[in-house]
Parts: structure tokens; sequence; C-alpha cells
């Protein structure tokens, strides 16, 4: 079985705001998707721990941004070591909270991807079985407009057949259309299709270049 690069990784806050982050240095990818996507399924699988993250059937359980940290060390422009995080996001959508706390997550999520200098790129979970949804296409648009490298995790694939799977993947992919920063594939974490594969995506994310500052957002 390969070694697993993201085994090991270790919580170290829950933020409720950017400024409550771990220091900008280094190298870190964000986890983003809808309540009910199955992104905390996502990450317990991907790093190989069943309780990393916390899941529930009740959706939007990750009220704040929650930095792990991670056991792998990349290198920079210039070279030097860079410590690496995982950032799993506030999942948006059908969570049952108050306007202000919707706004809240709303606002700090758009900034964090604005003036995050370390943040190399970004996991989109989307729920497999249904279209792209508001949130899905407004993250996709400022990957695409910032250039900013994006994975997407069709998750929930053992929910359908192998075919249907498929199916679902190439409809995206024309949809996103080609050259672009997107990658994506077929996922499930009860059954582990496509984690190795995810892994390897986390992995060339980490490896990535230091981005552009797009704009200060208040």
């Amino acid at each position: 079985m390969p070694i697993n690069p993201l085994q090991g990784a270790q919580f170290v806050l829950a933020a409720h705001r950017i400024q409550q982050l771990p220091a900008d240095e280094g190298a870190e990818v964000a986890f983003a998707g809808r309540s009910n996507a199955g992104k905390s399924s996502a990450l317990n699988a991907l790093t190989g721990q069943k309780s990393l993250a916390r899941t529930s059937k009740t959706p939007g359980r990750t009220q704040q941004m929650v930095a792990f940290s991670l056991p792998v060390v990349v290198r920079g422009e210039t070279s030097q070591p860079l410590e690496t995080r995982l950032i799993d996001l506030p999942g948006y959508g059908y969570a049952k909270v108050p306007d202000a706390l919707r706004d809240h997550w709303r606002h700090e999520i758009d900034k964090y991807l604005h003036v995050r200098r370390s943040l190399r790129g970004v996991v989109l979970i989307v729920d497999i079985r249904h279209p792209m949804k508001e949130f899905d296409r407004m993250m996709l648009d400022f990957c695409l407009a910032t250039v900013l490298p994006c994975h997407v995790l069709l998750t929930k694939a053992d929910k359908l057949s192998r075919n249907q799977a498929s199916q679902a993947l190439t409809a995206l992919r024309n949809q996103i259309g080609a050259n672009t920063p997107v990658t994506m594939q077929v996922f499930s974490a009860p059954d582990g299709t496509g984690v190795e594969e995810a892994r390897a995506a986390v992995m060339n994310l980490l490896e990535g270049h230091e981005r552009a500052i797009v704009a200060q957002r208040d």
C-alpha cells in the first residue's frame, strides 16, 4: 500500500475570523463545499483518520475555519522548507443557521480566498448526484478568474453506478471546458474510490507556486 503523505494531520485551531488562523506562511490547501457534500468524510479519508474532521448527518457542523497541520514539508520558491496545512472552510448551503452567521461565513471565506498568500489551491467538494449549485459555481469562477488551482472531488460516487459516475465526470469536464486550472475526479470516502488520486492532487497543490494576491479586502 502506498505511503499516505497526509497521514499524521493534526488539529491546530478553529478560527472564527481569518486573523485567527495560523501565520500566513508556508503552504496550505483549502477544502470548500456545501454543507451536505461530504467534505468532512473526504478529509478523514484523505488523512487516513476516522475522526479528524467532524462528520454528522446534520449539515453545517463545520462552523469555523479549521486548520490542520501536516507532517510533510515542501519547498518554496527559493527552495526553503515550508510547513504545510489543510484548511477546512465552513460548509455553505443547507446549514440551518442565522442569516447573520451565514453572511459572516460568506465574508470570511471571500476574504480568505483573496488575501491568504500561503493558499496554494482549493479542493472543491461537489456531490456527484446533483448539478453544481451557486456556491460551487462561484468558487470555480473565482479560481478561474485568479488562476488559482482547483481540484474538484465528485463525492458520493458509491451512490451511483460506475457508468453513471463516469458520465457525471464527463459532463462536468465539458461544462468547465479545457485549458483551465481546474482538475476533477470521481471520489467516494466509504469505498475508497479515488482516494490515492486525491491525495496526489493535494500534494501537487501544496507544491505549487506561491500565488499573487488579487486584491485586499476589508
